[in-house]
């Protein structure tokens, strides 16, 4: 048995008596239940895997989660007698199963995740959870992700505890009295790790245009990948930076080091780093635990665009799958292929633009597949969902420079975005904007002369 610190009250007896193997715990889920999973690198493997071998037994147990790391064995061919898959954001472990069918993709806005759970509307009977050790007052930390999981737990009739030793115990709204768990399951193992592949030179060039319009004082928003990473490398010379984002990676712990990012200068939760989840490597992990700097926060808070907009100079840095020539933004699909989801994009995307002195940027390279695709298109792919309204996005980058979009007609939209494509479809992309009727208006002729 794991060691629990020594605290004051009856906490601990109670924490021994609700201590039990994972086999027995997942026994509390019925055919027809409903099962929240934990998200990201929170998302509790051994309780998982353990409910996943019982799938012989059982029938129609429909689970919602957003993206999770590891493996997503309940959605194999085998099991979708018993399990139904309702994702609320799509990852690469369900990804297949969605386009092939098996599962289901709610689109809906990382703030309003919540209210789903707590109106009802999405029900919970059995919350599967990853938490720290209880410090000495009974408290365990949902760690490394915060997000829906409060009112998911909050709703449910059961809920299962995997009290891992290597969860870093997080500040701020990150914790839970173990009265309010029905069954722990004791690990020791490692968080999974997310590594960024290294930047490359158009990842960098997109970093370094991002950059210039990164000013000092400004609250980040990013996400994690490639090109968010190259940003965050090139911010090491600004000052008194500030993070109110729904998720970090390790590029922020350099930032924090350097003495980029002090936070002194933001509005919401000042002197913290605000955030729903954290997901890299254990370095990131480590700089985490117990760590007053950093306030971890429920999605509804976190993603609120009302909040989000009392920031200071909100900067909110987001990519995309294609952007067509009206600044129209494609995130969560590629034309009827199902890719990710809505996440936070909107949510950061219309707080940053409402902020005073915010910026609303969506990042991505000009071409995919080698270069034989532009990313920016005149048509979205046939099928392709619009994430991102072309009146919401202030400025598109890629690796050839900024478009600036807010407040310009379609005519000079497109001729901007034109621009920052890749030279090798510039001339396609004018000659299929050509044949638009706005950018021959009798207003673009006389504005010509």
């Amino acid at each position: 048995m794991m060691t629990v610190s020594a605290g004051t009250g009856s906490w601990i007896e109670e924490y021994r008596r609700k201590v039990t193997t994972a086999e027995a715990a997942v026994r509390d889920i019925k055919s027809g239940d409903s099962v929240y999973i934990q998200s990201n690198a929170a998302a509790p493997a051994t309780l998982i895997e353990k409910m996943v071998e019982r799938a012989d037994e059982l029938k129609d147990v429909h689970i919602y989660h957003i993206l999770t790391l590891g493996k997503a064995d309940y959605t194999k061919p085998a099991n979708h007698r018993a399990f139904q898959v309702h994702a609320l954001f799509i990852g690469p472990n369900i990804r297949d199963a969605v386009n092939d069918g098996h599962a289901d993709y709610t689109p809906v806005f990382l703030s309003e995740i919540p209210s789903l759970f707590m109106s009802g509307q999405l029900d919970v009977d059995v919350c599967l959870i990853q938490v720290s050790p209880p410090d000495t007052h009974g408290y365990c930390s949902y760690g490394v992700s915060v997000d829906c999981t409060i009112a998911a737990r909050k709703r449910a009739r059961i809920v299962i505890a995997e009290v891992n030793k290597q969860m870093p115990r997080t500040l701020g709204r990150s914790f839970l009295h173990i009265s309010r768990i029905d069954h722990i399951v004791e690990t020791d193992r490692p968080l999974p790790s997310l590594n960024v592949d290294q930047t490359d030179e158009v990842s960098a060039a997109i970093g370094q245009h991002v950059a210039t319009l990164v000013e000092d004082g400004a609250t980040l928003q990013l996400g994690i990948g490639t090109i968010p990473d190259a940003v965050l490398r090139c911010l090491n010379g600004k000052k008194d930076l500030g993070v109110h984002s729904e998720m970090i990676s390790d590029g922020i712990v350099d930032l924090v080091e350097s003495g980029a990012i002090t936070n002194d200068l933001k509005t919401v939760l000042p002197g913290q780093i605000a955030v729903s989840f954290a997901m890299g490597t254990k370095r990131l992990y480590d700089f985490l635990d117990n760590n007053p700097s950093v306030s971890f926060q429920p999605s509804d808070f976190i993603n609120d665009p009302f909040i989000i907009s009392q920031n200071y100079k909100m900067t909110a840095i987001n990519s995309a799958l294609q952007v067509d020539l009206t600044g129209q933004v494609s995130a969560d699909s590629i034309g009827t292929y199902l890719y990710s989801g809505f996440g936070g994009q909107v949510d950061f995307i219309r707080g940053a633009a409402r902020c005073k002195n915010g910026r609303a940027i969506i990042a991505l390279p000009s071409t995919a597949k080698g270069g034989s695709v532009s990313r920016i298109t005149a048509f979205l792919a046939e099928g392709s969902g619009v994430v991102t309204s072309r009146a919401d996005v202030h400025y598109v980058v890629t690796e050839y420079g900024i478009a600036h979009l807010h407040g310009r007609n379609l005519r000079e939209r497109a001729k901007a975005l034109i621009a920052v494509a890749h030279p090798d479809h510039r001339a396609k992309l004018e000659e299929q904007c050509s044949r638009f009727p706005w950018s021959r208006s009798e207003v673009a002729i006389k504005h010509s002369r």
